[in-house]
């Protein structure tokens, strides 16, 4: 990496941002910590022996203030829609590369579209969804094409053990729904389509030891806005287990607990990636304990890519795109598992 540079991250004391500042130590950045609560910021800073500067979307001047002198932003704050485009626009300001780890797919629909002129002019990387949902499943789907310029299907399914949502997962979610209103997306056919009917329930074979489980179909997220940002896939579906479904719409369902000295949970995961062409069929899968923490190495993995020149692309990109796939995922160990190649 050469000499230490530092990175703002925006949202640094969130759950997810915590973990993110602990990668960017542990490879050797400085982060530096930035948000509007003042007092969280403190008692990070207090914890950790960072620089701490307090920003918020709503004073531009102080995300210039927070992004000054820094290689790179990450923005760990959500809901997403409300901080994206402030944040994408005060790193176009300060000339530095933008990565984010939103699975809202209102707000990843908006940075492609609002953003995606500006920063190819602008010879500006933005990396959106670089986290478990856009940025991993948009890797392995990238991956399972191999040389495939094509195909005509891609299903991603989770296997979730559990879904424990943290409040910001609940507050993106309400945030989500309130801009879709009722029903939810789907994409087919290379198109969006507004959907109000229930989606199917079905069985996935998941990969021994997790077996066939009953999965939501259609239950869209982040990865079908970046698979087809790049991919010539018309139809992209993803689907999750039925238990982990049943978690996140219980009001009552806890947050994640600390279960080792790292502070991730207990949660295991499976993610099931098949592209289909014709009859032919290929597949990638990845392995892992909690959706959370697994987020701060895939988007710390990125910047390190971005800032040494590893990228593929320009200009607004998802992982699959902006990086060589195959490559990218075999630097995750031991953070995930990739299943051998049937």
């Amino acid at each position: 990496m050469g000499s230490v540079q530092t990175v703002a991250v925006f949202g640094a004391y969130g759950h997810t941002g915590r973990f993110v500042v602990a990668e960017l130590v542990e490879r050797g950045f400085v982060p530096v910590p930035a948000g509007r609560d003042a007092d969280k910021l403190k008692a990070l800073a207090h914890e950790t022996g960072l620089e701490a500067r307090v920003a918020s979307v709503d004073d531009a001047l102080s995300l210039d203030r927070a992004l000054a002198g820094t290689a790179a932003v990450i923005n760990c704050a959500g809901p997403f829609a409300s901080t994206t485009a402030p944040v994408i626009e005060a790193a176009l300001r300060a000339g530095i590369p933008y990565l984010d780890v939103a699975a809202e797919l209102e707000a990843n629909l908006d940075t492609f579209a609002h953003f995606a002129d500006l920063a190819r002019d602008a010879r500006a990387v933005i990396v959106p969804a670089m986290a478990f949902f856009g940025g991993l499943g948009d890797l392995l789907v990238t991956a399972a094409m191999g040389d495939w310029t094509g195909a005509d299907e891609a299903h991603i399914a989770y296997g979730l053990s559990s879904w424990h949502p943290t409040a910001g997962t609940r507050l993106s979610g309400s945030v989500s729904r309130e801009r879709r209103g009722e029903g939810r997306l789907r994409y087919a056919g290379g198109e969006w389509e507004h959907r109000t009917d229930a989606p199917p329930t079905l069985d996935w074979p998941f990969p021994e030891p997790m077996g066939p489980r009953s999965v939501i179909g259609e239950f869209t997220m982040a990865d079908v806005v970046t698979v087809p940002s790049h991919l010539a896939v018309p139809d992209v579906t993803t689907y999750m287990t039925v238990e982990a479904v049943r978690d996140i719409a219980d009001p009552g369902t806890p947050a994640p607990v600390a279960a080792d000295e790292h502070g991730r949970s207990d949660q295991a995961f499976v993610i099931d990636a098949v592209v289909r062409s014709g009859t032919a069929e290929r597949r990638a899968v990845a392995r892992g304990r909690d959706i959370y923490a697994v987020t701060a190495p895939l988007v710390v993995e990125a910047l390190d890519r971005v800032l040494t020149g590893r990228t593929e692309a320009v200009g607004v990109a998802s992982a699959g795109e902006m990086f060589d796939a195959p490559d990218f995922l075999r630097a995750l160990a031991p953070h995930i598992t990739l299943d051998p190649r049937p």
